[in-house]
């Protein structure tokens, strides 16, 4: 059995919270160990875990956000979990078991992953890749990336663009339910691309039954993610970025995408 095939994508909008009614937590498990990747709330994530008869053992924080750890101490004061996070970023991150930096590898329950600095949502923003799926908190997000809320175009350009190198089949669990407003604005960039259109009408079948549009698939991210064909002539005439680097043709998109 492999981390895929334990991975549960909760809804926060279970808690009728209408500031986290987009937020997802992942909840896995592998040999003795049982992980939730960020927590936007802790009663959600407990319940899903309870349902299946697991306790949490380990929590991975992406960032500092509060719709991503706001959670954390309800799930360690219920479960003891161990807390794992960016060493660099743990004065704003609750208490940390398990300081990281980029570039560790860390080994849960016989599942081995690998910590990506992928700063420009925040800096000190971490992934985690493990075989066969990349946790990117609101780093590269199913049909966009998160806001430029304190890094740079060009620091989340390079950021986006370690995911690219990773196998198409890789599962892309991110955040937030923004597929579908995501999508509408790429179309708008790109009104005739077939894989847009595909797209946009398979996210809103899924969509009308409630089900996530999240994770996605990375071979699906590089036909319909702007932000990672921003060397695409059609993009690059969109924006008015011919002739510039691929990280100008980031930031367009980006400003535009702030503005749609």
């Amino acid at each position: 059995m492999t981390l895929a095939d334990t991975l549960v994508t909760i809804p926060m909008l279970q808690d009728r919270f209408p500031d986290l009614l987009d937020n997802y937590g992942f909840l896995w498990r592998a040999g003795d160990r049982v992980v939730t990747v960020d927590a936007a709330k802790g009663d959600p994530i407990l319940a899903a875990a309870a349902e299946r008869g697991w306790t949490i053992t380990d929590i991975l924080l992406t960032h500092h956000h509060p719709d991503h750890v706001a959670g954390v101490a309800d799930i360690v004061a219920a479960t003891g979990a161990k807390v794992w996070g960016n060493r660099a970023d743990a004065y704003r991150l609750p208490p940390l078991d398990h300081p990281l930096s980029p570039g560790d590898r860390i080994d849960i329950g016989g599942e081995t992953g690998v910590v990506w600095d992928v700063s420009g949502h925040t800096i000190g923003h971490v992934a985690y890749i493990f075989d066969g799926i990349a946790f990117t908190g609101d780093s590269l997000m199913v049909g966009g990336c998160g806001r430029l809320f304190e890094g740079t175009p060009e620091q989340m350009h390079a950021s986006l663009g370690q995911f690219a190198a990773l196998p198409g089949d890789t599962l892309i669990a991110s955040g937030h339910e923004y597929t579908a407003a995501n999508i509408a604005f790429a179309r708008d960039l790109e009104p005739d691309n077939p894989a847009l259109t595909s797209r946009q009408e398979e996210v809103a079948r899924l969509r009308a039954t409630d089900t996530p549009t999240v994770p996605s698939l990375l071979s699906t991210e590089r036909d319909t993610n702007p932000y990672l064909r921003v060397n695409d002539p059609a993009l690059k005439h969109a924006t008015k970025t011919r002739g510039r680097p691929d990280s100008a043709t980031f930031a367009a998109i980006r400003r535009a995408k702030d503005a749609f």
